[in-house]
């Protein structure tokens, strides 16, 4: 775990109110609910820049709404357990076949913006509340959203479609006669 989770979790266990106060922040742009200033700010030492002490609020505050699931089971990459989502609640024609509308959330996920980002991520991670995220995964790859080449984005992809490719029948891609020679 990283050291801010660490740092979240070990206020959690000296007061449980901070919980409610960070789950209470969502309803906030990151960074901007006043009550959840002191939670977050005191680990924020240097300047780091807008986005960054955004993305921390903002993980600060889905780790809290998603507490109870990321403490049991192996915690998995955002992108995977959307995956793990839509095997668990579409049919295999669905995900053989037109876009369920789990991958249609994800693709709009992936396609969001930094404006955008924070309310797409909260829709999306209340969808796997009974999944144990990996936030120290989350918390890397959200610093790097806004990279140019994708990073984050083409990375959550290769993770979902490779999830899904595996758990249904898909056929394999077969190699071409450039990628032989």
């Amino acid at each position: 775990m990283s050291a801010y989770l660490d740092w979240l979790e070990d206020i959690n266990e000296r007061d449980s109110r901070v919980q409610a106060v960070r789950r209470r922040s969502l309803a906030f742009d990151p960074g901007t609910f006043p009550a959840a200033f002191p939670y977050v700010e005191p680990f924020l030492k240097e300047d780091g820049g807008n986005w960054r002490r955004q993305v921390h609020y903002l993980v600060a505050a889905l780790w809290a709404s998603h507490w109870k699931a990321g403490r049991e089971g192996a915690k998995v990459p955002v992108a995977i357990a959307v995956a793990h989502y839509a095997m668990a609640h579409h049919t295999r024609e669905q995900l053989n076949g037109r876009a369920s509308s789990t991958e249609r959330r994800f693709i709009t996920l992936l396609d969001a913006d930094t404006d955008e980002l924070p309310y797409r991520l909260r829709q999306m991670i209340a969808l796997l509340k009974e999944q144990a995220i990996d936030f120290d995964a989350l918390l890397t790859d959200l610093l790097r959203w806004s990279s140019p080449n994708k990073r984050t984005q083409n990375q959550w992809a290769r993770q979902f479609y490779r999830t899904l490719q595996q758990d249904t029948d898909l056929p394999e891609e077969s190699e071409t006669e450039e990628e032989s020679v």
